[in-house]
């Protein structure tokens, strides 16, 4: 795959190897004769897939799995003091919107602490490249997984080697909309839309992680990259194609909790720099300084540790001021 080949003779380090774009980026990787390959992922049956495909098709690729988290700073310094990885690619998240909003602290605690946890002891291993993949759900965030996101890249960019690189849907991804659709149609369900003006940003599996390794070679740091993408497409439109001529009806049912009607690429305090890599557009971003990530880190541990609802609710909106919770999220955090 295009821009995997500049990666021979490296160590890479990729967390979230099971997950869908974890496990292609994996599969790019294993072309492009690497030194080794380092997989962590806390799924033991993901990790053992993309184990077991790697030793059946790729043999004399080393390779480690770890089975752990990203949180486990102990596990992590065993990692970069022996393996001593060139780049790590963090694509570990949590990313169901739905699901993470009825569960904020365990998206806090797994999005963004688990981020700053990874990216402070790769900064403190003097890892060369630290890139998080991240998403458009994490700009202007309605979502408790886009807040969670946005503070990720907030963390990352604290520290000197990184960039952060946001994708959009990816078409296919496990739990995303379109195998939801292909299901519905296989069953001959009526298809469910959110809204009919509903409109999201798609990417192809192969666009995706195309970009991925674009991003992990970019000359730059502490920036957040963006892939060329088309315009939005309207999702009743897709399930208007995805029917063809079936005779199925499309059943609104209005937006859930978190989710918007369109998604942004780039917040209103950012700005586009200049093209690189792919095209990739170079975009700045705020930035904490280390010790503001420090102590933003500490404040939420803190609300997390002791189930603090409204401290929570309120720490989110005082780091991401762009953030509107959803009523939901209100409800339930200023209540409990």
């Amino acid at each position: 795959m295009k821009f995997a080949a500049p990666f021979a003779g490296q160590v890479v380090c990729v967390a979230g190897a099971g997950g869908y774009i974890g496990s292609t980026l994996v599969k790019a990787l294993a072309l492009a004769g690497l030194k080794s390959l380092v997989l962590i992922d806390t799924s033991e049956y993901g990790l053992f897939e993309i184990t077991r495909w790697l030793q059946a098709e790729h043999p004399t690729v080393p390779c480690e799995s770890v089975l752990g988290s990203v949180d486990d700073a102990p596990l992590l310094d065993d990692v970069f003091d022996r393996l001593h990885p060139d780049i790590v690619f963090h694509a570990a998240a949590f990313k169901h919107v739905g699901l993470v909003e009825s569960n904020p602290f365990a998206g806090i605690r797994n999005n963004a602490l688990a981020t700053y946890t990874f990216a402070k002891t790769a900064a403190r291993h003097r890892v060369p490249k630290f890139l998080l993949i991240s998403t458009d759900k994490a700009v202007n965030p309605r979502s408790v997984m886009g807040v969670s996101k946005r503070i990720a890249e907030l963390f990352t960019l604290s520290f000197t080697a990184s960039n952060v690189i946001r994708l959009a849907n990816v078409i296919g991804s496990t739990g995303s909309v379109i195998p939801l659709f292909l299901e519905q149609i296989e069953k001959g369900l009526p298809l469910s839309v959110t809204h009919p003006d509903a409109s999201r940003y798609f990417l192809s599996k192969d666009e995706a992680v195309t970009s991925v390794l674009a991003a992990g070679l970019a000359a730059c740091e502490g920036m957040v990259l963006l892939p060329e993408f088309r315009g939005p497409v309207r999702v009743a439109d897709l399930a208007r194609f995805l029917i063809g001529a079936r005779a199925l009806p499309i059943h609104f049912t209005g937006l859930k909790p978190g989710e918007k009607l369109t998604e942004d690429w780039i917040g209103d305090n950012e700005s586009k720099l200049n093209l690189i890599h792919g095209p990739l557009t170079v975009v700045e971003t705020n930035a904490l300084s280390p010790a503001e990530a420090g102590r933003t880190f500490h404040r939420l541990s803190t609300c997390v540790a002791e189930r603090d609802s409204a401290g929570l609710l309120e720490a989110l909106c005082a780091i991401v001021p762009e953030y509107v919770p959803s009523q939901l999220m209100q409800r339930c955090m200023v209540s409990a």
